[in-house]
């Protein structure tokens, strides 16, 4: 058997292996590490087993990981997550769907905070979704708001999915921090004219809520203002170079703490419960993440990018064609695969083609990034989807489907736009960091 065969033969076993369940890290441990030993030998599949280990368990950029986690982990255990919600309803509340408006600025607040997609999701389905239900919101709507809102946390700053994507292609974390700052405001402001129009069209969808008057936005405003402040203090801390990324996740993780404590909303219990979620949810990523860099070798020894580039380069397609069709990869991929599993997978082989053409790493990477955004609440695997399962288990599967469907082209509307306009993603990292 070639070198190219045995490439194709590891990628088909990987594909068959995450559709059957088999968890991401422990499919790409078994098939890099089998496939480097047949391709270079025993000894160079052990020795790069553990080498690559330990230098990745020991990278300090990789505590901006499981810092970012706690910070979610413990804002939502204070009800931190709440309050930024009930401010956001106080505003607009009272307006035709401005429930699911509120909603989706609460998934944009608390993604800033804790990074994660399945965290905004679950936390903001468990605030929203009653209160959704007890105005008489169409449950396509409340849902699939829920489901995608969570997206947001994936591209506004700081997202777990940058920092994996920084490290897997040697990026700079606060370019692709500040690069996804702009596009998370349009994709949040896409979301709002998404909800507003389906109501206009479909009044039933989402009722009036009741009207607050100015003292009332004012308490809930004022009830928002210790999360505003962690949120300003990280994200205004590295873009104004006050601290690095993995040192603004400690004064945030820290700053939730000291909350929490401080209004005796965290006890030890609460703290025990959020800090042993973050451990799993880290282990999780960082199992991924080794599981990476050994099938990245795997890859790179099957000539497996040079294969793929030279197929690109045979359809004479321009740089813009060319980077059409790798995210239309990615958009199939999304519908199968969890997005770190897509970036572990692909980005060892799409990358050099991206470099070799000349086009911006960093633009790159925030089309990825929304990509996944859209795998998320992509049948039939749609994470997103299951997890507002999870919190609305009275709602078909169908349905919550069904209501993510707007979004999804409205995700697509926003990924077209930034890929007709890159200076919307470059424009913050180039001004601000050079």
């Amino acid at each position: 058997m070639s070198i190219g065969a045995i490439g194709v033969t590891g990628i088909v076993i990987l594909l068959v292996l995450l559709i059957v369940r088999v968890p991401v890290a422990f499919a790409m441990f078994l098939v890099g590490f089998v496939g480097i030993w047949i391709l270079n030998g025993w000894n160079a599949a052990t020795s790069l087993l553990a080498s690559e280990t330990f230098t990745l368990a020991s990278n300090p950029e990789l505590v901006i990981i499981p810092l970012f986690i706690l910070m979610g982990n413990v804002a939502s255990v204070t009800g931190m997550s709440r309050q930024l919600y009930d401010a956001a309803y106080a505003i607009i509340g009272q307006v035709r769907g401005g429930l699911a408006s509120a909603t989706v600025i609460g998934c944009g607040g608390f993604a800033a905070l804790s990074g994660s997609s399945v965290a905004s999701a679950l936390t903001m389905g468990k605030v929203s979704l009653a209160e959704m239900d007890r105005f008489a919101y169409d449950p396509r709507l409340s849902t699939g708001v829920v489901a995608a809102g969570g997206t947001l946390g994936i591209l506004i700053p700081p997202s777990t999915g940058f920092v994996i994507y920084a490290i897997l292609t040697e990026q700079s974390i606060g370019r692709l921090f500040l690069a996804g700052v702009l596009p998370g405001i349009l994709l949040l402001s896409c979301f709002v004219l998404t909800i507003t129009l389906l109501c206009w069209m479909r009044p039933a969808f989402g009722p009036k809520g009741p009207k607050t008057d100015s003292s009332e936005k004012l308490r809930a405003l004022t009830g928002a203002l210790p999360i505003l402040v962690v949120i300003v203090l990280t994200i205004g801390g590295i873009y104004g170079g006050f601290f690095s990324p993995t040192e603004a996740a400690g004064v945030g993780a820290g700053a939730v703490v000291l909350y929490g404590f401080a209004t005796r909303r965290l006890g030890a219990k609460a703290l025990w419960i959020a800090s042993r979620d973050s451990i799993v949810t880290t282990a999780t990523v960082m199992l991924i993440l080794i599981a990476a860099h050994l099938i990245n070798p795997f890859l790179a020894l099957s000539h497996i990018p040079t294969v793929v580039g030279e197929a690109l380069a045979a359809l004479n397609l321009n740089t813009l064609g060319t980077l059409v069709v790798i995210l239309l990869v990615y958009l199939v991929l999304g519908c199968f695969l969890e997005g770190f599993a897509m970036l572990v997978l692909t980005l060892p082989i799409f990358f050099p083609v991206i470099v070799q053409l000349g086009i911006d790493p960093i633009w790159f990477g925030v089309l990825v990034v929304l990509t996944l955004e859209m795998g998320l609440i992509s049948p039939p695997v749609g994470i997103n989807v299951f997890i507002v399962k999870s919190v609305a288990p009275n709602v078909e599967l169908g349905t919550i489907f069904r209501g993510v469907l707007p979004f999804w082209c409205a995700m697509l509307v926003t990924l077209a736009i930034l890929i007709a306009f890159p200076q919307i993603s470059l424009i913050l990292p180039d001004t601000m960091m050079n």
